[in-house]
């Protein structure tokens, strides 16, 4: 009801219709239009009401509609068969649910809010409407299952190249999986994998991008770590962002197939914002200070402490807080 509505007022934008005429129209009480205009205000969407006028949409936020995303794609397979919601408790999860049933490689599911969108360890991802991109992807790597975390590089190297490119030329990836602007996080990706001990049978790659998420819609305790293009005030269209991705995702996925992974580690390297910083290590079994140093040939993060390398497998690691000051300085 909310869609056909919406769709009515499309086709008038710029003109008012009174909410009677949207009620009998489509068989419901004047305040049943109401509230559903309100949600739709709520999405961002500009709409004018004035009493014996009605309602007239002014402005529409931009959506990540399939066949805008297909028109002008240049990619040969991701995105190719995009599923897409207006609202979802976690892209990954359907997304896995599709593999499970035999969705084609480079499939993905895309939408415009999540209500469960998480990160590592189970952590909550904020992900409201049309305020950022919320994709996941569909992968069928034929590489062994040993070497699937080094796709999360190969992700954050392909993301940070487009992120600079529109704007955000300071941006920088974090081990393992985050992209930061300063010392905020722009970027989350999240590899989820389904394997045998030999085979890989796919890999759901779910990738979030704050595009105009505001300040005001972060909760007190994210204010001072999380950011976006619109806090960044570097203006993006969310459509174009995504195809950008998707093309350059797929490039350095084929580099990947064909070459290994030896020359996207070096990207890596060059990308990170975090070697050469002192950093806090917190893993399952330890937590230990050092320096970032490097990455090893498999993309774990080498540590140097006062009592020698440490390698990190896994693990929260943490810019501290001494060398976040002298960076900024």
């Amino acid at each position: 009801m909310r869609q056909d509505i919406l769709d009515y007022l499309m086709e008038n934008q710029g003109t008012f219709v009174s909410g009677q005429k949207i009620s009998e129209l489509f068989g419901i009480s004047r305040t049943a239009v109401w509230k559903h205009i309100r949600v739709l205000k709520q999405r961002g969407y500009v709409i004018e009401s004035y009493t014996k006028k009605g309602y007239c949409l002014k402005e529409a936020p931009e959506l990540l509609r399939p066949e805008q995303i297909a028109n002008g794609l240049k990619t040969g397979l991701f995105g190719k068969k995009i599923v897409y919601f207006e609202k979802v408790d976690s892209t990954n999860t359907v997304a896995k649910r599709l593999a499970d049933q035999g969705a084609d490689e480079g499939t993905i599911v895309v939408a415009e809010e999540q209500t469960g969108g998480r990160g590592r360890l189970d952590r909550s991802f904020i992900s409201p409407f049309a305020q950022g991109i919320w994709f996941s992807l569909i992968l069928r790597p034929t590489f062994p299952p040993m070497e699937v975390s080094k796709l999360t590089l190969v992700a954050a190297v392909a993301l940070t190249k487009v992120l600079r490119r529109a704007g955000l030329i300071h941006c920088g990836i974090k081990w393992p999986n985050d992209i930061l602007v300063g010392d905020k996080k722009l970027v989350g990706i999240l590899t989820e994998l389904n394997a045998s001990v030999e085979k890989i049978n796919y890999v759901v790659m779910g990738i979030g991008i704050n595009t105009a998420l505001g300040k005001k819609a972060l909760p007190r305790e994210l204010k001072k770590t999380v950011t976006s293009f619109a806090i960044e005030n570097v203006p993006v269209q969310r459509v174009e962002l995504l195809q950008d991705v998707l093309r350059e995702l797929e490039r350095y996925y084929d580099v990947a197939g064909e070459q290994g992974f030896a020359p996207i580690l070096e990207e890596w390297k060059v990308l990170s914002c975090m070697l050469g910083r002192d950093v806090e290590v917190s893993a399952s079994d330890r937590s230990f200070t050092g320096k970032a140093v490097t990455l090893d040939e498999n993309g774990n993060l080498m540590v140097e402490t006062a009592n020698g390398m440490e390698r990190v497998l896994a693990g929260d690691v943490r810019v501290r807080p001494s060398d976040r000051t002298a960076a900024i300085e």
